[in-house]
């Protein structure tokens, strides 16, 4: 009973933002896809010493919950603070405020990159590529920012402006951008004529919440247009929530399998399309580099279903799916729960997904715009297609 007490007192000890500490611990330790990792790291110790540590504020709080959760490599579990938390809920909802640059971490070299920058944003009017590495913001070294740091510095007040500093395929480029507000429009759709035929091309830039219905009246429009194939663009689209991209796959194939995922306990759970299509014509799917997340889990069941050949160039390879957990105080965790592969087994961690044709360099900068090379060569092929099918 003493040591009971003894514990009960230690408990009651802890300060408001020491158990946010606590909090943080557990819930990373209840459902984080690899608990091999914690002895590997001596997870139970991390929570030790970073209650060791001068913790009387909030800050203190999650300078130590980031320096517990450095050690387990993956830069995708990880704390959100609370501007990070708000952020990332409204991005998954369709709006913005900032510079527009989605940005991921190189597997090589850990390296703050640009998956890709939203369509109509102050980075796409800059013309910022896929892949270009973001040096610094504001003269702060993204190295010694990190990720959610460096994604934090690049927002701010509708207005304000920042300098980043870029190196582009080894050339390196400075450029002031002007902060707003974006509109995410992330579902666009119109008819091409191509020689005698007419296609449906859909341009998905990411995956939120309104995604699954914006898609569904897309596809209703373009099927009452007449359309006798359909081209899927997916390029630059870093994924965002897996629902959404799984419920755009139930539209597109009729009762195939979708994904497997394999949780922390090594269960899988296959996901399976209901039977039915809204649009079961020809389809080519444009990707490129951009292409990452939830929309290479469309992608690898469109091609491993033959739905769909996939064209432009290699995707992203983020095989890991994360999950948004709220902290008690709008702080807020991405935790990785879950792996998944695509319906033939291929698991696209580090890899991508390789297209089945490869488009010829240089890619176009404004998918679906003017002079897009990539999209004009992706309807004469559907259409080389279609004719071939007469």
């Amino acid at each position: 009973m003493a040591l009971l007490a003894a514990n009960c007192a230690t408990a009651l000890a802890l300060s408001d933002t020491q158990q946010l500490v606590v909090e943080a611990w557990r819930l990373v330790n209840q459902s984080y896809v690899d608990p091999g990792r914690f002895e590997t790291v001596h997870w139970k110790r991390l929570r030790q010493k970073a209650l060791e540590q001068p913790i009387n504020s909030s800050g203190d709080a999650y300078d130590a919950i980031e320096s517990m959760l450095t050690p387990l490599g993956d830069p995708y579990t990880r704390l959100l603070r609370p501007a990070d938390y708000a952020t990332l809920r409204s991005n998954t909802q369709g709006t913005v405020t900032g510079v527009g640059l989605q940005l991921g971490l190189r597997s090589n070299d850990q390296a703050v990159v640009v998956i890709a920058p939203l369509d109509g944003s102050p980075a796409a009017e800059a013309l910022i590529p896929s892949g270009a590495e973001v040096l610094q913001v504001d003269g702060q070294d993204t190295g010694l920012l990190g990720l959610e740091r460096t994604a934090a510095a690049l927002r701010g007040p509708a207005g304000s402006r920042v300098l980043v500093q870029l190196n582009m395929q080894g050339q390196p480029r400075e450029v002031e951008l002007e902060r707003r507000e974006v509109e995410l429009r992330p579902v666009r759709s119109k008819r091409l004529r191509v020689g005698e035929h007419t296609l449906g091309y859909l341009r998905i830039t990411q995956f939120s919440e309104p995604v699954p219905q914006d898609v569904q009246e897309a596809l209703a429009d373009l099927n009452s247009k007449a359309i006798e194939g359909l081209i899927l663009d997916l390029r630059n689209n870093s994924g965002g929530l897996v629902s959404a991209g799984l419920a755009v796959a139930d539209d597109l194939l009729n009762g195939e399998p979708i994904v497997e995922t394999q949780d922390r306990d090594g269960l899988s759970s296959p996901q399976q399309a209901n039977p039915g299509m809204l649009f079961d014509g020809p389809m080519l799917t444009l990707v490129n580099g951009g292409t990452a997340s939830a929309s290479e889990i469309l992608a690898g069941a469109l091609q491993d279903n033959g739905r769909s050949e996939l064209v432009g160039a290699q995707t992203f390879g983020k095989g890991l799916i994360q999950t948004l957990i709220p902290l008690g105080d709008t702080s807020g965790l991405a935790v990785t729960v879950a792996r998944y592969l695509t319906p033939s087994g291929r698991d696209i961690q580090h890899q991508g997904i390789a297209p089945d044709l490869v488009l010829p360099e240089p890619e176009p900068l404004d998918p679906g715009g003017e002079g897009d090379g990539w999209l004009d060569a992706a309807g004469r092929l559907l259409a080389s297609r279609l004719e071939a099918t007469l």
